[in-house]
């Protein structure tokens, strides 16, 4: 029964401590140490567990203390067992009456169940279904209490809604900041010309500098039908989904894409660079919005942001919102490569990136050897 007493405790502190609720995994696991001091007695080593008794009552008077801070029931339970601490104590003196000690004990499980049960109820449900009772006093902290709000919409990337959230707000012609897998990028709806606008004047890009779009798949790009050349297409292929941008001709198949009212403010006059991310969070994302105008979350002419934290300190009082995705996978942009005349004179590399030119041209030579 002692041994059965103490697992309990120690099982009860270690699922408190993955609720990451420390005091109370710091208890149960004290009360455990208790319980299996217990042998002590049964071994007749009765001098042996006075000595840890008395430790562990100055030990759970410190417990007493920090659990008047945090609600009721945390701190009868940490009162109930001084007393029954007490009562061993007394039974090792053999001056402990019987009655004493079993209505201590009942005391004790009663609260211990109550506290357990409260605790997953709360914990399934979400709400408050039993009350736990309030602190008997807080500590006020010299620092502020709260953050300063962030200055924009900024949910996490692994949450649905917040892939949601973000969606909803690009769907109405919001600018916002979205991991890709290279760096932090400013995105925009192609069905909104007035929020690629404003990607211009958030970053104070040269009107004359053209933006890219991003779709989730090639399968959309072949959908469109564009007037691409067997060569061209077997190179995006090889290149797609990853961290290299093609340009190709600009038409009016860029309407089938998706690409709406925003047709005259993505690529330039003749020619777009379109791009397939190899990130799943911003296909998802994608797929719920449509093509999107995309460029780099920094503003004009200063080093890319690779964190989310970069782009909400540079850029998140302009933004509507700002998907959280951590680290970027890359600390430079993609390579963006011209393949406007890949059958007559082949690809040019227009920017080197994330992938090494090299690699880009033995990438293109290989295809254009078979």
């Amino acid at each position: 029964l002692i041994l059965t007493g103490g697992f309990v405790q120690l099982l009860a502190g270690f699922l408190a401590f993955r609720k990451y609720d420390h005091l109370g995994g710091a208890a149960f696991l004290t009360f455990s140490a208790l319980w299996s001091h217990l042998v002590d007695i049964s071994a007749g080593n009765s001098e042996g567990f006075t000595a840890g008794s008395i430790a562990f009552l100055v030990l759970n008077a410190f417990l007493i203390i920090l659990a008047s801070s945090f609600n009721v029931v945390l701190l009868c339970m940490t009162l109930a067992m001084e007393l029954l601490t007490i009562c061993f104590l007394l039974f090792t003196l053999e001056n402990l009456p019987l009655p004493f000690e079993i209505v201590m004990l009942i005391i004790f499980s009663i609260i211990c169940f109550y506290g357990a049960t409260a605790s997953l109820a709360n914990c399934m449900f979400g709400k408050d279904l039993m009350m736990m009772g309030p602190p008997l006093f807080t500590v006020e902290s010299s620092k502020k209490d709260t953050e300063d709000p962030l200055p924009c919409i900024c949910p996490k990337s692994h949450c649905t809604s917040g892939l949601r959230t973000i969606a909803d707000l690009l769907n109405t012609g919001a600018v916002c900041g979205v991991p890709t897998d290279t760096v932090y990028a400013l995105a925009a709806s192609c069905k909104h010309p007035e929020a690629i606008e404003k990607v211009y004047r958030i970053k104070d890009r040269p009107q004359e500098k053209p933006i890219c779009i991003f779709i989730s798949n090639l399968d959309q790009l072949r959908a469109a039908s564009p007037p691409i050349s067997p060569l061209l297409w077997e190179f995006m292929e090889k290149v797609y989904p990853g961290g290299i941008g093609c340009i190709i001709q600009k038409g009016e198949w860029l309407k089938k894409l998706g690409v709406g009212a925003g047709y005259s403010r993505v690529g330039t006059q003749d020619s777009i660079m379109i791009r397939v991310p190899d990130l799943t969070v911003l296909v998802h994302l994608i797929d719920m919005t449509g093509p999107l105008a995309i460029t780099s979350a920094n503003p004009s002419g200063e080093v890319d942001s690779t964190h989310h934290d970069m782009v909400i300190s540079r850029l998140g009082h302009k933004l509507e919102g700002v998907l959280c995705d951590g680290e970027s996978d890359e600390v430079v942009a993609s390579t963006v490569v011209n393949c406007t005349k890949i059958d007559e004179s082949g690809i040019t590399i227009v920017r080197e990136g994330c992938i090494p030119a090299v690699k880009v041209m033995q990438i293109f030579e290989s295809v254009k050897n078979r």
